[in-house]
C-alpha cells in the first residue's frame, strides 16, 4: 500500500493488521517498525494488490513480524516496480 496523505506520502507500508471497517495498521520496518503500527484511514491509502507472501505466512502461522522481515518485503516489491519500469523503457 502506498500513503496518499500524511507526512508518509508516498511511502510504500505493508498492512499488518486490520483495527476496523475504516482502519488498517501499517508497518514497513523503517519509519514505522512492526512493534508499533501506525493506525491509517484506507481512504488514504493506495491498494498495489501485491501479497507480500512471507509477510502473509508469518501472520497466519502468528509469528512474530521482524522489522528486517517488513525492509525485506518493501525493498523487494521495489525491485520488482523498478524492473518492470526498466523493462517498459528498453
Amino acid at each position: 500500500m502506498w500513503s496518499k496523505a500524511g507526512r508518509d506520502k508516498d511511502r510504500l507500508f505493508i498492512i499488518v493488521d486490520i483495527a476496523d471497517d475504516a482502519h488498517v495498521l501499517i508497518a514497513d520496518g523503517d519509519l514505522r517498525p512492526a512493534g508499533k503500527p501506525k493506525k491509517k484511514k484506507l481512504k488514504h491509502l493506495k491498494v498495489t494488490n501485491k501479497i507480500a507472501e512471507e509477510i502473509s505466512q508469518a501472520i497466519l502461522n502468528r509469528r512474530r513480524l521482524t522489522d528486517d522481515d517488513l525492509r525485506k518485503a518493501v525493498q523487494g516489491y521495489l525491485k520488482v516496480l523498478s524492473a518492470d519500469s526498466a523493462s517498459e523503457e528498453g
